[in-house]
């Protein structure tokens, strides 16, 4: 491999020749791990939105020169086209700041720039990080990814499981069955119903998700070091926020109080809890479905879902609720991060907090991650459920707990015994209640009627 000579303020140092990051990048990737989580390629695009952002404000506030300017933006571009995606070899596990993943966008943009100028107009310091600490950019980049995850992929995911749970609660209204609750039986219910309060659970973490994302539209950029602005001209925040919501068509504006932005990671952390509450519901979701299709000849068998592929490699036929197992996996990811990002959240020091990569790197992961799974969980699975009516039919008309519909004509207590003498002497509830004594065949077809029940 030939290399090419970059210097930093700590001095000389050897860069792969093919590589656009300079000095900084090159140390950061020989003192730390490089076989280990790399930064997440939604950080450096939201970096390179930041950068763009900058250069507009600074060459508005006449710092910065138009063709410098141009530069910028161009190069920002290419990065969010993905065109440089080789170029950001840095890992999780770095500063806390995050400042060499910061220098190393710095330093792309800059090299690159200055390629295309044909000459070395470019400093990754002096130009592309003007007005701009790295204790700012991080912070802003983590609420840029953040929002655009959660509105450009979460969001559309979870409308997309709400309009699958519309169609089955529609086709479904009118097939009756046992409910349960304690894992035993209870008295009847609609599978509609039962759907309707999964739909209910994506709706209101839909609700939740996106408002609670709302606290992120406050950027840290324009408090540089530690809140103050130091370096940053007047109006540069306000600036930059304004050119950041045109770039990405998000109502981004800058924090009132830089100062919290840069030290205060609980933003980030409220809307991950809200995410987190979304992965309990989707594993209270998948297991319902899991076990209402257990079988196929001995579990519950009340429903049926799309068989995808072969279930075991000794036992020929059995097929497995594999898109089920696959999101509560995740979902129980996305719950570990959460504690990590709780964590981390709480370690502001002073005027920075310096676990902003791992809080990117955990934040995105369980966006991405639940995003991913439940679109194909919704794919895959939960459109190809269908009611195994027959199923639902015997279990309902087994169960001992439509004997709560007597209640109101011949009491609790009465009701209580004949579901026992059912129970202990393996009779129907029906030929129980005239064993007993307690009521007449025809009262018990009155009363007791599935339909009415739900």
């Amino acid at each position: 491999m030939s290399y090419r000579i970059e210097h930093d303020s700590m001095g000389e140092i050897k860069v792969p020749a093919y590589s656009y990051w300079g000095a900084q990048t090159q140390r950061s990737s020989e003192n730390f791990p490089q076989n280990v989580e790399r930064m997440p390629i939604q950080i450096i695009r939201a970096l390179a939105v930041v950068k763009k952002a900058s250069a507009l404000a600074n060459f508005k506030a006449g710092r910065l020169d138009e063709k410098r300017k141009d530069l910028i933006v161009t190069v920002c571009d290419e990065i969010l086209e993905g065109k440089l995606d080789a170029h950001f070899p840095l890992v999780v596990w770095q500063t806390g700041s995050g400042t060499q993943t910061n220098m190393n966008v710095n330093e792309v943009i800059a090299n690159r720039g200055n390629e295309l100028a044909g000459e070395k107009l470019l400093h990754p310091n002096d130009h592309v990080n003007m007005s701009q600490s790295s204790n700012d950019t991080f912070p802003a980049a983590i609420h840029i990814s953040a929002v655009l995850e959660v509105r450009n992929h979460l969001l559309p995911a979870l409308d997309e499981g709400i309009k699958c749970m519309d169609s089955l609660i529609a086709e479904n209204q009118n097939v009756i069955k046992t409910g349960r609750t304690h894992l035993m039986d209870a008295v009847p219910i609609t599978f509609a119903q039962e759907i309707s309060a999964w739909r209910e659970m994506l709706s209101l973490d839909s609700e939740n998700i996106s408002r609670a994302s709302e606290s992120l539209y406050r950027l840290a950029l324009g408090g540089t070091a530690v809140g103050t602005g130091l370096n940053a001209p007047k109006g540069f925040a306000e600036e930059a926020a304004k050119e950041i919501a045109e770039l990405t068509g998000q109502p981004f504006i800058t924090s009132p109080n830089k100062f919290h932005a840069l030290t205060s990671q609980a933003p980030i952390a409220y809307v991950h809890g809200a995410v987190k509450a979304l992965a309990s519901d989707l594993m209270k979701i998948a297991n319902d479905i899991r076990f209402l299709a257990s079988g196929p000849r001995c579990g519950l068998g009340e429903i049926s879902i799309p068989e995808n592929e072969p279930g075991s490699s000794i036992m020929p036929g059995k097929v497995n609720p594999t898109q089920c197992e696959a999101l509560t996996m995740a979902a129980v990811q996305v719950m570990g991060n959460d504690t990590a990002i709780g964590f981390a959240a709480s370690q502001g020091n002073f005027q920075l907090n310096v676990f902003m990569p791992v809080i990117a790197y955990n934040f995105l992961q369980s966006v991405h991650l639940i995003s991913e799974t439940f679109s194909f969980f919704t794919k895959k699975c939960l459109a190809g459920i269908r009611p195994n009516t027959q199923k639902m039919s015997d279990n309902l008309s087994r169960s001992l707990m439509l004997v709560t519909a007597l209640n109101p004509h011949i009491g609790y207590d009465n009701a209580a015994k004949i579901a026992k003498y059912a129970h202990e002497n393996n009779t129907t509830l029906k030929e129980a209640g005239i064993a007993l004594g307690l009521l007449s065949g025809e009262d018990y077809d009155r009363f007791i009627v599935p339909s009415r029940m739900v």
